[in-house]
């Protein structure tokens, strides 16, 4: 699977829309293994979506988010400590209020599945992994 928008979002960016800039965005690591992405179907970051399992580590927010000329971009991150599987994908999504662990919660948006670049995948050791976004942005429309 190459990185891909999902659909459903870009169809909440079409109508009333969410702002990025302003929002608090966040990260999480994914095990592929554990969860099979559908960027058409799947919208919301809850366990019905993605499973605890897929889940390697904690989240991180988002700082320094800029959206320009559509382009969406952040600074780069750092999971801390992370343990479990290996990951080799990233799920960014919107925290609505749900905080994404929520069986059935539909307030936290999925954005974008990354699989590629970002230094993927990882396999974590109990250290720090710092993600390090393209240079010319996380996304663009």
């Amino acid at each position: 699977m190459a990185n891909a928008l999902y659909k459903l979002y870009k169809q909440v960016l079409l109508g009333a829309g969410l702002n990025l800039s302003s929002g608090v965005v966040k990260a999480t690591l994914i095990d592929a293994a554990d969860y099979a992405v559908n960027t058409t179907t799947d919208q919301y970051m809850n366990t019905d979506t993605v499973p605890a399992a897929a889940r390697v580590s904690g989240n991180i927010t988002l700082g320094s988010k800029t959206v320009a000329l559509g382009v969406f971009d952040a600074a780069d991150g750092t999971f801390t400590a992370v343990s479990g599987d290996q990951a080799e994908a990233i799920v960014i999504w919107v925290d609505g209020g749900g905080g994404g662990v929520t069986a059935s919660g539909t307030t936290d948006p999925l954005v974008v599945y990354i699989d590629t670049g970002t230094n993927l995948p990882v396999t974590p050791n109990g250290g720090d992994i710092v993600v390090a976004w393209n240079a010319s942005g996380i996304f663009s429309l």
